[in-house]
């Protein structure tokens, strides 16, 4: 079967390099698309997907073991570990809260005044820091001050997530894409980047960002509804359960004429015991059914208040009161750090943990059917907590959750915090000045924030995005793959005859293209270390610099601003209550404006020829 499919799949391809084995390059470009296919849809976490990518390479002989999994210990992922340790310091320190009450108190309620400070220094942050956890340190002012302004969060959440994105092309340690191009320039010897080699064009980027949005894009945004009251959450529409207890007035009630509708609740099934009832027009209510609903949080609350029905989360509440003076009702973002991503609240122990009880769910643009205890979190759903204040600033600080109603820190160490900062400083002093490896200045930066207690060491690891590390680390193997195989000579030769009539500049702009339409779907990581090896293949067979072209292929896979995949765009996702439409509709057009600043401006920055 496998020969037949390989020789259907190479019949409609070039002919193939000298030396190369149809079926090997068969089998990588299988194994290429569907690594393309899982990245996008997220079946299964990337991490996963990197493995059953690099596994069958082993097993088939294309890669050693030992090449296979060099790339986990190479130096970009030390200095990607590092930065993630020193982005944690930063944050359990306060520092970058700081910095986001001090833009708050800046915009003195203008929504407009805040739009152009807040994506600078948005921006400024990124150049330094992974922008996902710069995107979600900013969403709680933003959503705050949209509160205050009685502004749609939909008018700047956006403008924060993209801002964040394109800081990172101004230093090499701005994304982890940026490091992952640099250290496979390094292992294949074609040079490497300098600190500030893409600032220049970086801060172009970003300007030309920031005016498209205050210009266009900021036109093109959703109106949206302002959250004003109850703080946002009766806009929402929760998940939750409703538990029908003894001389309750929803006894005998049909569902579809019970108070439940009446309060504009949507009754989505029904747990009588063991069994599961869906809703019908005859079937009644009994004492004792769990009730799965959708609805308003506002008309959850005066649920609570009708004698005989008990609200339920992932534990009973007991005689709480939703909004009394000792207790606190907010709501929590997951983030990709939250320990709750990927898991069940039953599975996390969560209200065990953290003392705190999670009484509704809500998740944009669905409808959840499983009861809340579960219900498998995903990085962007809102969870509405209640529980005494200090455990909801303990559960933001300990969990990975972010807080969209501000809490006031109470753990924060602003002191130590500049003490990280200045550790973070020298490191990119010291890798500027090239007196130090960029991975050594970083890692000393990591320890030496451990030591003197700006971060513990169990928080430390937490912030570690592990899955990005074993993608970068097993990606570049794949690359290693792309080139033993001749894959790469391959496709090269694929694009340079589509492309080739235009020059170097238009083969140039082929893999741009390629690379933006990759990272829509994928990480930012994977589109650019899927095209890399590819392009610079075709920069060789050209006689053009490898490096101009590496250059051009990182910078597109910044790119990712047309879907709401990219991690930042997916924390905004749901506190802005955007549709998909909403990102193509302001993306494509600021996607088209950056791709054609960077075609020009690429070939003014760096030479086309070697």
């Amino acid at each position: 079967m496998f020969p037949g499919f390989a020789s259907s799949l190479i019949a409609v391809l070039p002919a193939l390099p000298e030396g190369a084995t149809g079926w090997k390059i068969a089998l990588v470009l299988g194994l290429l698309l569907l690594g393309i296919v899982l990245f996008a849809t997220e079946w299964v976490s990337v991490d996963i997907i990197t493995f059953c990518i690099l596994i069958p390479l082993v097993i088939t002989g294309i890669l050693k073991p030992n090449d296979a999994f060099r790339g986990f210990g190479s130096e970009a992922v030390v200095s990607l570990a590092a930065i993630f340790v020193i982005g944690g310091a930063l944050t359990v320190t306060g520092v970058l809260d700081l910095v986001a009450n001090r833009i708050y108190r800046l915009a003195g309620g203008s929504t407009v005044k805040f739009l152009l400070p807040v994506m600078l220094i948005t921006a400024l942050v990124s150049a330094f820091m992974n922008n996902t956890t710069v995107t979600a340190i900013f969403v709680p002012p933003t959503v705050a001050l949209c509160r205050r302004a009685n502004v749609s969060p939909s008018k700047l959440l956006m403008p924060v997530a993209f801002a964040s994105i394109l800081g990172g092309t101004c230093t090499l340690i701005g994304t982890s894409t940026n490091i992952a191009v640099n250290n496979y320039l390094k292992e294949h010897q074609l040079g490497q980047l300098t600190m500030f080699e893409t600032t220049p064009i970086g801060l172009i980027i970003v300007g030309v960002g920031v005016l498209y949005m205050l210009f266009i894009g900021r036109h093109q945004l959703p109106e949206g509804v302002a959250d004003t009251e109850l703080g946002g959450y009766s806009i929402r529409q929760y998940l939750s359960e409703i538990i029908v207890m003894q001389g309750s007035p929803l006894i005998g009630q049909r569902c579809f004429e019970s108070d439940l509708s009446i309060l504009e609740f949507r009754i989505l099934k029904i747990i009588r015991g063991k069994e599961t009832l869906l809703p019908v027009p005859l079937l009644a209510i009994e004492q004792g059914d769990t009730i799965l609903v959708e609805g308003k949080i506002e008309n959850l609350m005066k649920v609570k208040k009708i004698e005989g029905i008990e609200i339920k989360a992932e534990a009973k509440l007991g005689d709480l009161v939703l909004k009394g003076a000792s207790f606190r009702v907010a709501e929590m973002l997951v983030t990709l750090q939250s320990e709750v991503a990927g898991r069940t609240l039953k599975e996390a122990e969560f209200r065990a943990k953290y003392g705190i009880t999670v009484l509704a769910i809500y998740r944009h643009g669905q409808s959840l059917v499983e009861s809340i205890g579960d219900v498998v979190m995903r990085v962007g759903d809102v969870l509405l907590v209640q529980g005494p204040e200090d455990r909801v600033a303990g559960a933001r600080d300990a969990s990975g959750l972010s807080m969209l109603e501000t809490v006031q820190p109470t753990l924060y160490a602003p002191k130590r915090g500049l003490v990280a900062v200045g550790f973070f400083m020298v490191a990119i002093a010291l890798s500027t000045a090239e007196l130090v490896p960029v991975s050594i200045a970083f890692l000393m930066a990591a320890v030496a924030a451990v030591l003197f207690k700006c971060i513990t060491v169990e928080k430390a690891y937490e912030s570690v995005d592990w899955r990005l590390i074993i993608l970068i680390g097993g990606m570049t193997a794949f690359g290693q793959a792309l080139s033993v195989t001749k894959t790469d000579e391959l496709l090269a030769d694929m694009v340079l005859g589509l492309t080739g009539s235009f020059g170097p500049i238009g083969v140039m702009a082929g893999f741009m293209v390629l690379t933006i339409l990759l990272t829509q779907p994928m990480s930012n990581a994977a589109a650019a270390l899927v095209v890399l090896p590819v392009a610079l293949k075709a920069a060789e067979r050209l006689g053009s610099d490898p490096h101009t072209f590496a250059i051009a292929v990182m910078l597109s896979a910044s790119l990712s601003v047309m879907t709401p995949f990219e991690p930042s765009c997916l924390l905004v996702y749901a506190p802005g209550k955007y549709r998909f439409r909403d990102f193509l509709k302001v993306g494509f057009g600021l996607t088209v404006v950056l791709f054609v600043v960077m075609l020009l401006l690429i070939p003014i920055f760096w030479s086309m020829t070697r």
